[in-house]
């Protein structure tokens, strides 16, 4: 009887700390800067790292903290430098050309791969893992998956990576139409 009471003693204990830690979870809970989600809101979130920064996030900590300028998202572009300075109630600046500049349309990246070296140079620089392939063998593009940051052109030491616009979806295919007679004609073949 006294190893039943004792183990209900422990299972009270264990529901009594379950709480305490509950409620010191909510009562100190430290929430998020809410502008920093705001600004990341806005941003491409591409992870190009065009910025000179690892990512959106880490850019839009330090637009909030004003360690950076709002101008230095080429893929946001001028309508996202307007967004940020609508945003943050701030002058809309230009875009700073030493970032790159802005496409009118949107690109990604292919492989032509007769050239690929198998080197995985641009694999180890993807921010958005979109190029796959294995060392000496060819790689190739997740075209889904590309941004469009560019930042595995330079890396490729061939220079067998090369910028296209974005393809358009395939086209929807419209089934025939099932021939009634035939479907009445095979069903009677049961």
């Amino acid at each position: 009887m006294s190893s039943f009471f004792s183990l209900i003693i422990i299972s009270f204990v264990a529901l009594l700390f379950g709480f305490v830690v509950m409620w010191v979870s909510k009562k100190f809970k430290v929430e998020g800067n809410p502008i920093v989600e705001q600004i990341n809101a806005v941003l491409p979130q591409t992870q190009c790292g065009q910025c000179n920064f690892p990512g959106c996030k880490p850019y839009a900590e330090a637009i909030a903290s004003g360690e950076a300028p709002i101008n230095q998202c080429p893929p946001g572009g001028e309508e996202g430098i307007k967004k940020l300075a609508e945003l943050l109630d701030l002058e809309v600046l230009e875009l700073n050309p030493e970032n790159g500049e802005e496409t009118a349309i949107d690109m990604v990246v292919e492989v032509v791969e007769k050239d690929c070296i198998g080197c995985t140079k641009c694999i180890q620089v993807c921010p958005v893992d979109a190029i796959i392939g294995a060392p000496k063998q060819m790689h190739t593009i997740i075209l889904d998956t590309c941004t469009g940051c560019d930042l595995c052109i330079p890396a490729c030491p061939v220079d067998c990576i090369i910028p296209i616009p974005v393809p358009l979806p395939k086209s929807i295919q419209r089934l025939d139409r099932p021939n009634i007679f035939a479907t009445i004609a095979e069903s009677q073949q049961w």
